[in-house]
């Protein structure tokens, strides 16, 4: 069959048909494709087998040109016409009906009045060229990374692996390329170096471990993996490649299968048809023979290297004898021990061991020269300094070999720091035996016997403390000496130290006396390699003086804690943020709480802001010096009215002086503040009692300029005299006048109100303007003169002004009934009454100064005392002076009194408020 059959079976798989008669000039060929043309190209007539493959037929009306049945890229080939083609060799690309393009090759030549043009298959002819161009490309890159590997240092061999596995990648575009080696133990794959394209998936890792899936496959060829090759049976296989179309190339030597080459996201069959198995077996080899023999060169060159490091480390080497009576060393050994050459004879050698040993050494090789004995010996070397420590080998020697290959091998081993440490270890155990025989505490073995511990051993320390010795403290007479109380205790030790290893407990012990003393008992238990008990190392130390020590601390803090809980003061403690960390019984129930509720509690959560400042002031003047504070606190209790306590600080401070608790006792004071305000409030309430005859004159006397101003209206317009300007003047006179009397009714009713909880900043001025409102007049109606130099006085002071107003009212109330009652007795007196204000840096003074005489000498010492007076009996309550000065001190200041040369000066004392 000719080669146009066959592409015509391969593309329609079935045979050629007949070809239809065609008449003349074409006739019927057997092979290929005869195309008649016209003259300008176009295809008139076809014949031959191959016309069936062609997509294109020629129509009955007008002809197609020859390029209508060409590929886009063979039109370049029929450019001009037929007699531009003669004697001119066509490669022509058909459409077929099938995927593959035809590959045609003919000639043209004059037919009657047109053109021939007769073609050939020839793609069977180009793909054997492909593949042969492939194939020779294929064995470039393999001879190329062969060389790399080979000719590349031991060092950049990963470097150059990963540059020849781009290399492979990019030369066929496999996006993920990989080197599956064996495992160091063989017994599965890893991978060993891969390559990933950027935009591919991260399909394996350096050093990922693939199992034994690969050992499933043939050996012998590559094997392609993907949804249309079916690989049922290699599904573990298929894993690896993340179920991507993949392909995997053995390697094989002498041992068989020893690397693979992994490409991933890669169907072989599209990408690189034109390579055979053996071309990827040929690229395989090339990769992973080098591969492995540079592997092995460096596995081979680090393992010498360990064992040169580990001889120089360890200061060893290997020695062997001749039969010339010398000794070669190796050269690492010869360094160590500072010799010139390697080889000398054996008495050399013997000389740089010490004299104690050398003798022993000459004589123990001799026999492993004569009888074959093996050598085993540790000696010393010879140092001529005398100050430096001995170097210690071990020399061990056999015979290797027979007859005239017989020889004595062996090697030094330095093992100084060994018999350092075994004198250093007896050194130790020596120091051990004398510290355990002097130790204060007993020290003790117990050994495990049968699910049991028996006393095994006691230190010297046991007769001192107990008087017991070790033939004595058998197991059973070791529990008849601990308390009965204390037995339970010693059996539970003993169970926890078989269960957990170690135990710390405390019991009672009886001595020989019958005396008992405590013991701390600390063990712990020594396990053998297979994890069963072999004793108990243990200590006992007398406690008995810090037992009884703590017991009556714990009996102290009993009794405190009860004094605390049942105390009917309230006692607490609290950071310096004011969180409670401890409040007893009383305060609990007072916060309406329980004692295990309060810390965490903020206790400035129930002050005002004003409150709070001024209490954590209060805590930073607390000094390790002075360390105790006690203040009247005010706080607002949810549920109730503000609540009074008189509360007390006690500071404690660490060493560098840093404030780190306050300790608190308070009571409640609220019940005497509160009885406090009801005798300031009635002392004020009786104060405007006595001025009430004063305060009617204060409201009738704009009543009657009103009353008057509306009669002298009432009779302009009976008399028909009234004029506008006359009218307006009265009512501006009567507007005045009602708010006059307004203004002293609105004083009044503040007057009279209870006073603000907490205190106020507020000028004094205002006090003393307050106070004027309410007596000027009254006191000027009955003649007493009122000297006032008090205006434009600035100053600030913290407290309750209406309270200063009182202040003020009962001294010159006091004042005006001395003036009034001297009066009486001489009606030539001048009764005059001052106010006057001064201040300093740090206090304001208000003056309230009279002529009256002045008070007697013997009672300005009970001036303030409560219920006393100089009045008439029914007249005064003796409560006005008292009252005024507990309002004084309670706003921090001072009330005192004294005669002047015309009368009594009372002095109002207040500290001025400061920024905080």
């Amino acid at each position: 069959m000719t080669s146009g059959d066959n592409l015509f079976g391969r593309l329609l798989k079935r045979a050629p048909t007949a070809a239809h008669e065609l008449p003349d000039p074409l006739g019927a060929p057997s092979t290929g494709l005869h195309l008649y043309l016209d003259g300008a190209g176009g295809v008139l007539q076809m014949a031959g087998p191959l016309r069936h493959l062609l997509a294109q037929h020629p129509p009955h009306g007008q002809p197609l040109p020859l390029s209508a049945y060409l590929l886009a890229h063979s039109t370049l080939a029929v450019e001009g016409q037929p007699r531009d083609w003669q004697s001119q060799v066509l490669d022509l690309d058909f459409s077929s009906h099938g995927e593959q393009p035809l590959h045609l090759r003919g000639w043209v030549q004059p037919l009657g009045e047109g053109w021939l043009l007769q073609l050939i298959d020839i793609a069977d002819l180009l793909r054997e060229r492909q593949q042969s161009r492939h194939r020779e490309a294929c064995q470039a890159l393999a001879a190329q990374v062969s060389e790399r590997l080979r000719t590349c240092s031991l060092t950049r061999l990963p470097a150059v692996l990963g540059e020849q596995l781009q290399a492979i990648a990019q030369h066929w575009h496999i996006p993920c390329l990989a080197v599956a080696l064996l495992d160091e133990q063989g017994q599965g794959w890893q991978i060993h170096q891969a390559f990933h394209r950027h935009d591919a998936p991260q399909l394996w890792q350096d050093g990922q471990r693939l199992g034994t899936a690969l050992d499933s496959l043939n050996g012998t060829a590559p094997q392609r993996f993907g949804a249309h090759h079916g690989l049922q049976e290699h599904t573990r296989v298929q894993a690896i490649f993340a179920s991507a179309n993949g392909f995997a190339v053995p390697y094989s030597n002498d041992q068989g299968v020893v690397a693979w080459l992994l490409c991933g996201v890669y169907a072989v069959d599209q990408a690189a048809p034109l390579l055979t198995d053996r071309d990827w077996l040929s690229l395989a080899g090339a990769l992973a023979g080098p591969l492995l023999s540079r592997l092995r060169e460096q596995r081979h060159q680090q393992s010498m290297e360990r064992l040169e490091s580990l001889q120089t480390l360890l200061g060893t080497g290997w020695w062997e004898t001749s039969d010339a009576g010398g000794i070669a060393l190796a050269p690492s050994l010869a360094a160590t021990l500072h010799l010139n050459d390697a080889r000398l004879p054996v008495e050399d050698w013997l000389k740089q061991i010490h004299p104690a040993d050398r003798d022993e050494l000459r004589s123990r090789l001799h026999a492993l020269q004569r009888q074959g004995e093996a050598l085993t010996l540790c000696v010393r070397l010879h140092h001529t300094d005398a100050g430096q420590s001995p170097a210690w080998y071990r020399i061990q020697g056999q015979v290797s070999g027979t007859g005239e290959h017989r020889r004595l091998v062996g090697f030094m081993l330095d093992i100084s720091d060994i018999q350092n440490q075994q004198q250093l270890a007896a050194a130790a155990h020596a120091r051990l035996d004398n510290l355990i025989a002097s130790s204060p505490a007993v020290i003790y073995v117990q050994r495990y016997e049968e699910g049991a511990l028996h006393p095994a051993f006691f230190s010297a320390s046991l007769q001192p403390l107990l008087g017991w010795t070790l033939e004595e403290c058998s197991a059973a007479g070791l529990i008849e000496r601990v308390h009965p109380e204390d037995r339970e205790v010693y059996f539970e030790r003993s169970r926890q130290l078989l269960r957990e290893g170690s135990v710390r407990t405390r019991y009672r012990l009886r001595d020989r006396r019958g005396d008992y003393h405590w013991l701390l008992d600390e063990a712990r238990l020594l396990r053998n390699d297979l994890g069963l008990p072999v004793e108990a190392v243990g200590l006992w130390l007398d406690v008995t003086d810090a037992t009884l020590a703590a017991e009556q601390v714990r009996l102290s803090e009993e009794r405190y804690r009860i004094l605390v809980e049942d105390s009917p003061a309230m006692i607490c403690r609290y950071r310096p943020d004011l969180t409670l960390t401890f409040a007893n019984r009383p305060l609990a129930t007072y916060l309406e709480c329980t004692p295990e509720q309060v810390p965490g509690i903020d206790l400035g959560g129930w002050m005002s802001d004003e409150q709070r400042s001024a209490f954590v002031q209060r805590l930073t003047l607390l000094t390790p010096q002075q360390p105790v504070s006690t203040a009247e606190i005010s706080l607002q209790l949810p549920g109730r009215e503000h609540a009074w306590w008189v509360w007390s600080d006690r500071g404690v401070f660490d060493e560098s002086g840093q404030l780190l608790e306050i300790q608190a006792v308070g009571r409640d004071n609220t019940e005497v503040r509160r009885s406090q305000q009801q005798l300031t409030q009635s002392a004020k309430m009786a104060t405007l009692g006595e001025m009430a005859t004063g305060l009617a004159h204060e409201i009738n006397q704009p009543l009657n300029v009103m009353r008057m101003a509306i009669v002298n209206v009432l009779k302009r317009l009976n008399n028909g005299e009234v004029q506008l300007d006359y009218l307006i003047d009265k009512l501006n006179r009567i507007d005045s006048q009602v708010q006059r009397a307004a203004k002293v009714v609105d004083h009044m009713r503040v007057f009279g109100r209870r006073s603000e909880i907490e205190q106020q900043l507020f000028n004094p001025a205002s006090a003393i303007e307050g106070t004027l409102s309410l007596l000027a007049e009254g006191m000027r109606g009955k003649g007493v003169d009122l000297r006032i130099s008090a205006t434009g006085f600035e100053a600030r002071v913290c407290g309750y002004v209406d309270q200063l107003e009182q202040v003020l009212i009962n001294l010159m109330v006091n004042a005006r009934d001395a003036l009034l009652a001297r009066r009486v007795n001489d009606s030539a007196f001048k009764p005059w009454i001052s106010i006057y204000a001064e201040r300093d840096e740090e206090n304001v003074r208000l003056w309230v100064e009279d002529n009256g005489g002045g008070i007697d000498p013997r009672l300005l010492e009970r001036i303030f005392e409560p219920f006393f007076t100089t009045k008439p009996i029914g007249v005064g309550t003796g409560l006005g002076l008292s009252v005024s000065y507990g309002i004084i001190a309670n706003m921090g200041g001072h009330l005192s009194v004294c005669n002047s040369v015309e009368g009594a000066r009372f002095c109002i004392e207040l500290p001025l408020a400061t920024d905080a």
